[in-house]
């Protein structure tokens, strides 16, 4: 906890989210030849003016303050967590600001959660692990005080309540463990091993205390089999990143080897890995990102999230951080984090 205070990871973490997402907002659907042509060589990427983040930072926002509101009025438990992120969700989704392109997984959930006489398990998209939801997750990874329990339960809820899938909701517990694990001082070069063990931990651990009968709206004979098909994606993936991590030229586009990013372990994977080539190098680890045939946006998003926990606030260029869009906001939660 001394060392997430003394180089404030929450606000360097949320900064670096929407650094990165303002980065690769611009550059999200095209391909990297086109990147080039357009903004010039990736290593120089500037911040656009304004600094326009998508939805990616919005939700990130939403997840943040339904949080917020959940814990000030109580111990953070999963009927509370529920009815106050699922407002903030309701919120956005009405909001004249949501026009950043946001995922047709989230404005259809979004809408359905507004059915207040219906479970937010009957909102849920069961068959979707888009990005959407483990891109915004990492306000989970920087609450300290938290329980093991309270954090991957309500990780795997904040994703539930849009994408369904298992593997949705493993890639967003991992993402926030990635974060807590970087923002108390994880190595890089020990992270892939750690969130491997962590997956194979938890694999046949379905948090029904959070998650309820959410299970039941897919085809699995049980809530393990069910958590398992989305861990065992996740560990296809995190040994695909292993492997580039060793392998990869930093001057290769990282969606050839982990993917584009546009389904969850993915984005996590590509993310992670642009991170890893530029652990001590945040400003060109999202300038990597952003320069991605993927989904540019979320992959730099993520690659911020992870650079500003483990490098902490200080990681930003304050002429970048200062004119970010929602600075204030960021700067607020991410001081109630830090403190």
């Amino acid at each position: 906890m001394t060392l997430l205070v003394h180089k404030q990871a929450a606000t360097g973490a949320l900064t670096g989210l929407a650094l990165g997402d303002a980065l690769g907002y611009p550059t999200e659907f095209s391909g990297v030849p086109v990147i080039l042509d357009r903004f010039g060589p990736w290593r120089q990427l500037e911040l656009p003016t304004p600094a326009i983040v998508s939805d990616d930072t919005q939700m990130t926002l939403a997840l943040g303050w339904g949080i917020r509101t959940a814990m000030d009025r109580g111990v953070l438990a999963p009927d509370g967590m529920a009815a106050s992120v699922r407002q903030e969700f309701i919120a956005w989704n009405r909001s004249p600001e949501n026009n950043r392109a946001p995922g047709n997984t989230c404005l259809r959930a979004c809408a359905l959660l507004e059915r207040a006489d219906h479970p937010w398990q009957d909102a849920s998209q069961i068959h979707s692990k888009g990005c959407g939801a483990n891109m915004r997750v990492a306000p989970l990874g920087l609450i300290v005080g938290l329980s093991g329990e309270q954090r991957a339960g309500a990780a795997q809820l904040q994703s539930a309540l849009t994408h369904g899938h298992p593997t949705a909701l493993a890639a967003s517990d991992l993402t926030a463990h990635a974060v807590r694990l970087l923002a108390h001082g994880a190595e890089p070069a020990e992270l892939i091993g750690l969130l491997r063990s962590y997956a194979l931990e938890n694999r046949s651990h379905y948090h029904e205390r959070w998650l309820g009968d959410l299970w039941r709206r897919a085809e699995d004979p049980s809530p393990e089999q069910f958590i398992a098909r989305g861990w065992d994606e996740c560990l296809e993936i995190l040994d695909r990143l292993h492997h580039a991590a060793r392998t990869v030229s930093p001057e290769d586009d990282p969606c050839l080897a982990t993917g584009e990013g546009w389904i969850a372990e993915e984005a996590l994977a590509t993310g992670l890995l642009c991170f890893l080539l530029f652990a001590d190098e945040p400003v060109t680890a999202v300038r990597r990102a952003a320069c991605t045939a993927g989904d540019s946006d979320s992959i730099a998003c993520l690659a911020g999230a992870f650079a500003g926990a483990y490098l902490g606030a200080e990681a930003w260029p304050t002429e970048w951080a200062d004119r970010v869009e929602y600075r204030s906001d960021l700067l607020t939660l991410g001081a109630l984090w830090d403190a």
